[in-house]
């Protein structure tokens, strides 16, 4: 475009000077003409390559939902930015035995940044499923993806801190002094899930499940809390994640039963039996589908619809930038805002979450022994 429109402004300057210098310098002038017409000429061609190039990045415009359903779901490698050809990642291995090729191990680099290569008889599929080229293959994944390596990460981080944590309390630090570092930071979230949680809804059985619950509350908080990280993975928002959890808690749940508790389900006392008829499955159906659902689903949607949400907010900058590239740059602080807010909202949610999960597997594992003896107080039955 910049050759043309220079052309086109020195154009009646080149049009006087060649009527003036038309007898006296003709061979000039005729040079100059032909000079001009291969600038004009070269002007177009570069004008419609840039049409091409800008039709071309029209095509491939950034597209928010793959953006976003790429970062919260399960991965083979830690993507953090890119720059130009340059690919900021962490690639983990690739695991895969066949009975057919027999056992593979390799760095999931090799199947490229876009997920387009082939490697050993092996090829990415939907950028999240290592399939077989060969149809006839039968393939076993154990890769070490993503939200595997971020849980161990997490678990191994969170192991250290309680083991260090207790060590203190076995020396006397925080029993005849005041807790101090990390001591001051757990002992009132321990002493809450103690206090609101576990004897409200156990009863005087809250010691025995007093580990468990702890576990689960420190689990969750550990892993949304690393979820938040620029470039980790999304591990409490991953329905894989939060089924675990939930099939380990239905399994407390129906080991803390009583046959009180199985006499009130599979056949309810002083109940017509056209009522019990359809009562009973409906009660088995809460007992094994509704109350595990309430704990996974839950902990699920919440998990993925804050970091949804906060690249939501981030795809708006390019969308905008896609418009107009003035209106990206002038919605960025405002993107930056809503992201930086959201993400003290994710922290609060994230502590709310795992609270909710641990009380409500409190409150369903006191279901299953309550009424099958008098230990638990009057105004706790109330609290439930």
């Amino acid at each position: 475009m910049l050759p043309l429109f220079h052309i086109v402004l020195q154009t009646p300057y080149l049009c006087a000077k060649f009527r003036r210098s038309m007898a006296s310098k003709s061979m000039k002038s005729l040079l100059v003409l032909v000079f001009s017409v291969f600038l004009l000429s070269f002007s177009n061609s570069a004008f419609s390559q840039e049409n091409h190039e800008q039709h071309k990045a029209s095509e491939e415009k950034f597209d928010p939902t793959t953006a976003i359903l790429n970062h919260v779901q399960d991965a083979y490698e830690f993507h953090f930015f890119t720059v130009g050809d340059f690919h900021a990642s962490i690639y983990l291995p690739v695991i895969l035995y066949s009975p057919q090729k027999g056992l593979s191990v390799f760095s999931s680099k090799r199947f490229g940044h876009d997920h387009d290569q082939e490697y050993d008889g092996y090829r990415m599929k939907d950028e999240k499923t290592i399939v077989p080229v060969d149809p006839n293959v039968t393939v076993y994944d154990f890769s070490l993806t993503r939200n595997v390596v971020q849980t161990l990460i997490a678990l191994a981080l969170f192991t250290i801190l309680m083991i260090k944590i207790a060590n203190k309390y076995k020396k006397g630090h925080g029993v005849v002094s005041a807790p101090s570092g990390a001591q001051s930071f757990m002992e009132p979230i321990i002493i809450f899930v103690r206090e609101e949680v576990a004897k409200v809804n156990l009863g005087n059985r809250w010691e025995r499940y007093m580990p468990y619950l702890l576990t689960v509350f420190f689990f969750i908080l550990i892993n949304a809390l690393f979820g938040m990280i620029p470039g980790a993975a999304n591990v409490a928002g991953n329905i894989a994640f939060t089924l675990i959890l939930g099939l380990i808690s239905l399994v407390v749940i129906l080991c803390s039963t009583t046959p009180h508790f199985w006499k009130h389900i599979v056949w309810p006392p002083d109940v017509p039996f056209l009522v019990k008829v359809i009562l009973v499955p409906v009660e088995l159906f809460g007992l094994f589908v509704i109350k595990p659902g309430a704990l996974i689903i839950r902990l699920f949607a919440n998990m993925i619809a804050g970091h949804i949400v906060i690249l939501a907010f981030i795809s708006l900058i390019f969308i905008f930038g896609a418009m107009s590239t003035a209106a990206g740059w002038g919605f960025s602080p405002f993107s930056v805002i809503f992201v930086v807010f959201d993400y003290f909202i994710e922290i609060l949610v994230a502590f709310i979450q795992a609270f909710i999960f641990t009380a409500l597997t409190a409150i369903f594992i006191g279901q299953g022994f309550e009424g099958s003896d008098h230990d638990v107080p009057h105004e706790d039955h109330a609290y439930i």
